[in-house]
């Protein structure tokens, strides 16, 4: 089984379907949404906002947000 990539982005714009659209730190940019622990806390994410996000093995455009950064 492959291994998911966890790494440090900052969302730049929300998008339709409650996706994102993430930068990450090394410059790359995926469209992320919310995962499923963080969807069960309510979490405002708007853009400017630091958070930890899960990239795809399989697709490393794609991600899932884990946690919002203070």
């Amino acid at each position: 089984m492959t291994e998911a990539n966890t790494t440090r982005g900052t969302i730049e714009s929300v998008l339709p379907r409650a996706l994102y659209r993430v930068r990450l730190d090394d410059g790359e940019r995926i469209v992320a949404s919310v995962s499923t622990k963080a969807r069960q806390v309510t979490v405002q994410l708007l853009p400017g906002d630091g958070v930890m996000v899960q990239v795809s093995a399989f697709d490393p455009t794609r991600g899932r947000i884990e946690e919002k950064l203070t």
